[in-house]
């Protein structure tokens, strides 16, 4: 607890960019639809942004071990706001898939930093806390950031430079803080093969991830947009659905945490289903079911990224940790590159509410792949957990009973450290 201190420059920086970066993929697709771009060349831009972020998994670990992390976060938000300016001043398709695939380069690689910093200053006992607090921060700067919008509108100049301002301002907590950052870490093979045999669920859990919650991101305000809402109503629309993620991230963490992993991640997907099959239903209008189903498919689809990773990291060894979080972004990005563009084909083809009908559909082949390995490996080792593991660590009765389960006091001990 007492090193949290040193970490607020880090979280205040993060608060501020993950504000400029939470309202900026929300204001393009309404500014591209204002500008009458074709909803799957909208689509494409998001393909766009992920395959650079896809990417920048392979690259930005060179670049941190090179010249550390602080200047791998300044050059990268650099270039995100002046990407975002680029934005304004030249409104062309081909201008816009280009800086959409350099901000997905920029930010992946601003995560790689700010993720693998909050790892490496935490220690075992506080490691769950702390990356908590920055998924929260994550979560109320983006859902805070979405009111922007209706203050300023989607059509001008003012909010693309406000966006910009917030990423150059993610700087000067940066640089101006503490010497914390961790050392650059050490060279690794990135080898997926590995990554897919630590956890096939995890990666497929990633996957399904990067096909629905980054079109709900990039898509989810043009599917608001034709359900008949005004500005203000897409923004409550896409808030709602980071609000119910926050809500349950937590509670779903740490119910993993005393049942079954692989249970959880099936019950939470299941949920993500179901909203998105209400959503479905949903008719022009109908602001109530839309901004209910917004929240309900958030609490539960959001919060599926910490439950799988945290799988992946139960099967994991010591030394893995590195190659498993790079893994699960990877994956995340390449169903990410395709989510969008097939969202809003969808979308164009089919209307509205097939959006949610493409979300439940793919929602729903997880939870198939879930029951097969289920079925394929009855039971799991946990080699350590690596989310929402303080409950463990700080609890006397359940480092005991930890202990007693393990038939070693020693072995329980070690666990409780």
């Amino acid at each position: 607890m007492s090193g949290y201190g040193q970490l607020i420059p880090l979280l205040t920086a993060a608060g501020i960019l993950l504000a400029g970066n939470g309202i900026q993929g929300t204001l393009i697709t309404l500014r591209a639809n204002i500008e009458g771009f074709d909803p799957a060349l909208i689509g494409l831009m998001g393909t766009a942004y992920f395959a650079g972020f896809a990417l920048s998994c392979l690259a930005t670990p060179h670049l941190i071990r090179r010249v550390g992390h602080i200047r791998v976060f300044a050059a990268l938000a650099a270039i995100a706001s002046a990407a975002t300016l680029m934005l304004v001043l030249m409104v062309d398709s081909t201008v816009w898939l280009v800086m959409r695939f350099a901000t997905g380069f920029c930010f992946a690689g601003l995560f790689t930093v700010m993720e693998s910093w909050l790892a490496a200053s935490s220690k075992n006992a506080d490691r769950a806390q702390i990356l908590s607090i920055y998924r929260i921060v994550d979560m109320t700067a983006n859902a805070g950031a979405q009111f922007l919008l209706p203050a300023f509108g989607a059509l001008g100049f003012e909010l693309f430079a406000i966006i910009a301002i917030l990423f150059a301002f993610s700087l000067v907590p940066i640089s101006l803080g503490d010497r914390s950052s961790p050392k650059p870490p050490e060279a690794f093979s990135f080898d997926l093969r590995t990554v897919w045999n630590i956890s096939p669920l995890a990666c497929a859990g990633c996957l399904t991830l990067g096909l629905t919650n980054s079109a709900f991101r990039l898509i989810g305000p043009l599917y608001a947009d034709e359900m008949g809402l005004d500005t203000a109503g897409v923004a409550l629309f896409m808030s709602a659905g980071i609000v119910g993620g926050a809500a349950l991230q937590f509670p779903l963490g740490y119910l993993s945490d005393r049942f079954d992993r692989r249970k959880m991640i099936m019950g939470v997907t299941l949920g993500a289903m179901l909203a998105g099959l209400l959503l479905s239903t949903a008719e022009p209008g109908n602001q109530v079911l839309i901004y209910t189903g917004s929240f309900i498919f958030g609490a539960f689809a959001l919060p599926l990224y910490s439950l799988s990773i945290a799988h992946a990291n139960d099967q994991a060894e010591p030394g893995q940790f590195v190659l498993v979080a790079a893994g699960m972004i990877f994956f995340f990005a390449l169903g990410a590159t395709f989510g969008p563009l097939i969202a809003s084909l969808v979308l164009d083809r089919f209307g509205a509410p097939a959006f949610f009908t493409y979300t439940s559909a793919v929602h729903g082949t997880l939870i198939v792949v879930t029951l097969a390995r289920m079925a394929i490996r009855p039971e799991v080792v946990d080699k350590g957990r690596a989310s929402f593991n303080f409950l463990l660590n700080s609890s006397p009765v359940f480092v005991r009973m930890a202990t007693r389960k393990n038939g070693s006091e020693k072995s329980g001990a070690k666990r409780g450290k």
